[in-house]
């Protein structure tokens, strides 16, 4: 059986760490060397880094910061943000990412989910599914970071995505995101109930109960934050340790024997 795992999520837009409310993203918080470095330091089991960058000189820097990162990561990189076509996963994957995750794209051609799992393998391809409540207070997919609305529905896509081929589903509430009301309880079973494949839950946590109730209450395979880990030092650390204390299979909450650099040389990556 698969342990829980815990994930950061850095959001980059402009190339800065920003905080997330509703995909309005508001406060600059810091760079992404610094907070992969204390994350990769500090007891997580993955980082997901997502671009959200909307000017395109901007989102033609992200594979070189994926590159930079990648040479500090010791955890698994998954990296999101514009991926149209197999070119583009092959060269993150070439510069040092260990999964993809792919939104808009799939939504547009789903047939992408499926050329790129058997391309790469399905076990670097994620789903992400972006959902809000629509005029009619149903579940509805969203595309284009929230802005674009789909006519699809959550379950119905999980299940094709998966069909498609896709490794794991990346699931964000975005009426809880940035809220710290804890996850959708409500969404997240009504997908980890409809699919085999692991589900990342992501949106709204606060504290470290909402991390649990996401993997107890909702059946995720794997808890994820952003805003939450910027602000307390060692923060990943103390969320592990309170998931092990609630009983749950996750990996020790032990320190790494990884230096975590002091004067990150930022003009390597951009």
């Amino acid at each position: 059986m698969l342990k829980n795992r815990l994930i950061p999520v850095v959001i980059l837009n402009d190339n800065n760490v920003v905080q997330s409310v509703n995909f309005k993203h508001t406060n600059v918080i810091g760079n992404a060397i610094t907070a992969v470095d204390f994350f990769n330091s500090w007891a997580v089991d993955e980082i997901i880094v997502l671009d959200v960058s909307r000017t395109k000189r901007k989102r033609d820097d992200f594979p070189k910061i994926v590159e930079g990162l990648s040479k500090r990561c010791f955890v698994p990189l998954s990296v999101g943000g514009w991926i149209e076509n197999n070119e583009d996963i092959n060269n993150l994957l070439r510069l040092g990412a260990d999964k993809v995750i792919i939104n808009t794209q799939g939504i547009t051609n789903p047939d992408f989910i499926k050329t790129a799992s058997k391309r790469f393998g399905r076990q670097c391809i994620v789903s992400s599914i972006d959902v809000k409540k629509n005029e009619k207070l149903e579940y509805e997919v969203f595309a284009d970071r929230g802005r674009k609305a789909t006519g699809l529905n959550p379950v119905d896509w999980a299940i094709e995505c998966e069909k498609l081929g896709c490794g794991e589903i990346f699931l964000t509430s975005i009426d809880y995101e940035g809220m710290r009301n804890g996850y959708d309880i409500e969404l997240l079973k009504e997908i980890t109930g409809s699919v085999d494949i692991p589900v990342i839950a992501f949106g709204g946590v606060d504290k470290w109960e909402h991390l649990v109730a996401g993997i107890k209450e909702g059946n995720a395979n794997a808890v994820s934050a952003a805003n939450i880990f910027h602000y307390t030092e060692h923060s990943t650390f103390h969320a592990k340790k309170f998931l092990t204390d609630a009983g749950l299979d996750v990996r020790k909450p032990d320190f790494y024997e990884v230096p975590t650099p002091r004067n990150p040389k930022y003009e390597e990556i951009f």
